[in-house]
């Protein structure tokens, strides 16, 4: 009997550490000297690792800014890339503290971390070949014509495009932005669908081969808003980073200088009425 309650007393002892091993937070950690990981996929110009690593992008220039509000520097902070489709799940297996990816406010999203409040709007555009032979503008467009659309696995373009017929037969879809390129540049694709952002920069890259639609011609329910994700567990550092992303927003110079840098400007502040409670209950 005291060699079962002593197992017992072990058992006990080590699901109590595991379980509060697990149950730290965000905040206790960086309190003991952790590094605040940042994590994102290749997606210039939003988000990317430079040669030696450090967060690039607007997306980590804003939440860089916002973490200095905070009292957390850059030296406190390291980067971990992932693919796309891999963000939230690297976030919750705790491989990652902060999604920078740029990363739309969805409710399938929300379902599965917490955003922080919008940093910037933004809208979507097709991808064409130079001169637009096909006539192609937005989804209708792709549908009429029977063209092949290729886009990133788990891009809120996925939903879109089904939600507005295009049918699984012609869709493609690839790992991230470097995925995207890629099958244009070979052929294997007729035209892409991603955020303007990330269009205009395959544009520069393509030597002339593609030009970016006018974002506008695309459904007025594709614009939407980019929050900063934390695991749900989070909910105190979250709420933290909100405090310190008013007070960014409400004097947002220093912001927009290093944002700017990238392409982000007063153009992408968000509007009030699009609030990410907003966006997690209609998008």
């Amino acid at each position: 009997m005291s060699r079962f309650l002593k197992s017992i007393g072990v058992f006990l002892v080590i699901l109590f550490s595991i379980t509060a091993v697990n149950a730290e937070t965000l905040t206790s950690k960086l309190k003991g000297g952790d590094k605040l990981r940042l994590g994102f996929g290749t997606a210039v110009p939003w988000a990317y690792a430079g040669d030696n690593g450090q967060a690039l992008g607007f997306v980590n220039m804003i939440a860089l800014t916002v973490l200095e509000e905070m009292g957390i520097t850059e030296d406190q902070t390291e980067t971990k890339v992932f693919e796309w489709s891999g963000l939230i799940p690297g976030l919750n297996a705790n491989r990652s503290d902060m999604v920078t990816g740029g990363m739309y406010i969805l409710k399938s999203r929300c379902a599965n971390m917490n955003f922080s409040d919008p940093i910037g709007v933004f809208g979507d555009a097709m991808m064409v070949p130079k001169g637009n032979p096909q006539g192609i503008n937005n989804y209708a467009d792709v549908v009429r014509t029977g063209a092949k659309l290729v886009t990133g696995a788990g891009f809120n373009t996925v939903e879109a495009a089904k939600k507005y017929g295009v049918p699984e037969s012609q869709m493609m879809l690839v790992e991230g932005e470097v995925g995207i390129l890629a099958a244009m540049k070979a052929g294997r694709a007729d035209v892409a669908v991603q955020t303007f952002f990330g269009a205009k920069e395959h544009e520069a890259k393509s030597n002339g081969m593609f030009e970016v639609t006018d974002p506008k011609l695309m459904p007025k329910e594709t614009l939407n808003v980019v929050g900063i994700g934390f695991r749900k567990s989070d909910v105190e550092f979250r709420d933290n980073f909100n405090a310190a992303l008013a007070k960014v927003m409400a004097n947002p110079a220093k912001m927009l200088e290093r944002a700017g840098e990238y392409g982000y400007d007063k153009a992408q502040l968000p509007p009030p009425s699009m609030s990410t409670e907003w966006a997690c209950s209609t998008k």
